[in-house]
């Protein structure tokens, strides 16, 4: 029987593991996931383009498990009362192809998105990081701003986003958050200056250019998150030339990340690659160093398992008939329980 999560079951994780607590142990997941790279047969993701947005369908698998994740990017969902993203994915065993979870993934994703930054920034940026500039105050932003805070250490966090009404939200959201100062700006301008890390985390599908060379100081860390399909990116090319760049999965970064605006033999690293020791991280105090986030299928891979180890630890979950119970497996007919010798319409 397939064991199904709903998004209360996933508020519950989180309330039992807490909030560290459960972005500490989702970033070991991934962590453990990504040291394992060659394990994983591995593809970019497949997406269906619209003018309104995206859906997207995201596979993976090792020796033991397969698991995908169906998600959307509709940046104009809002005006119809409608999350931007939403997802839900399945943990599969490989072996009988039975498929063991079925699970949201709309707050999972946010949780596992933020989880990677931090462990990224944890790996990329300088060990003093303090301060973040946080560029777009949405549906993600406090993901990534207790993520930062409490993976990382950052204690100051400097808001900025055209609607102000999102980031007085947001404001208001973390206002008991121990420990965290946080701080409204007017600019881009504003919130970047003196900024250790700058997250830009915007959600129009568009080419924009949120962060210019302008804004970049020595020694910063850039986590581009928005920038996840063909056609939407977030950094001025010039910065990608100046700075060390990293990712997750070359083949779909260079698709749908920062990095299409750029030539295709444009050097990056993979950051697993980081992880194992195979490539070097940051080398320098006044290294400039971005992380070319776009999302990739192991890291709700990752997800999906630490849903499911902690949906075990605590009880949660119901069983979901999502298979035929069949006494018989090679009749699948007999499934539909059907009397072929009863009554029927006779044909005209």
């Amino acid at each position: 029987m397939t064991t199904f999560l709903s998004p209360r079951d996933v508020a519950q994780i989180v309330a039992a593991q807490g909030v560290a607590g459960s972005f500490w142990r989702l970033a070991g997941y991934l962590e453990a996931d990504y040291r394992r790279w060659a394990d994983f047969d591995k593809t970019p993701r497949v997406a269906a383009h619209s003018r309104e947005g995206v859906i997207e369908l995201m596979p993976i698998a090792d020796a033991a498990l397969y698991s995908f994740k169906y998600v959307n990017g509709h940046p104009s969902n809002t005006r119809a009362g409608l999350p931007t993203v939403m997802a839900f994915g399945v943990l599969a065993e490989v072996a009988t192809g039975l498929p063991l979870l079925l699970s949201e993934l709309t707050l999972t994703t946010a949780l596992r998105t933020a989880a990677m930054s931090a462990l990224a920034a944890r790996t990329l940026a300088r060990p003093d990081s303090r301060r973040m500039a946080l560029i777009g105050n949405g549906a993600q932003s406090e993901f990534q701003a207790l993520a930062f805070h409490h993976l990382v250490g950052i204690g100051e966090i400097r808001l900025f986003d055209v609607d102000r009404a999102a980031t007085r939200r947001l404001q208001g959201a973390l206002a008991g958050v121990p420990d965290l100062r946080l701080i409204a700006c007017d600019s881009v301008e504003q919130a970047v200056r003196g900024a250790d890390i700058v997250t830009t985390v915007t959600a129009d599908k568009t080419r924009a250019t949120i962060l210019r060379p302008a804004h970049i100081e020595p020694g910063m860390h850039l986590n581009a998150v928005g920038g996840d399909c063909p056609g939407k990116t977030e950094l001025d090319a010039a910065i990608l030339d100046r700075a060390s760049v990293f990712v997750e999965y070359e083949p779909q970064s260079r698709i749908e990340g920062e990095i299409q605006q750029m030539p295709a033999d444009f050097a990056v690293t993979e950051f697993w690659r980081v992880l194992t020791g195979q490539a070097a991280g940051r080398r320098r105090a006044d290294e400039v160093t971005v992380f070319d986030s776009v999302g990739f299928a192991l890291e709700d891979y990752s997800a999906l398992r630490w849903l499911r180890d902690s949906a075990r630890e605590l009880g949660l979950g119901a069983p979901l008939p999502l298979v035929p119970q069949q006494d018989d497996p090679k009749n699948l007919f007999g499934a539909l329980g059907l009397d072929l010798g009863s009554a029927r319409p006779q044909a005209a």
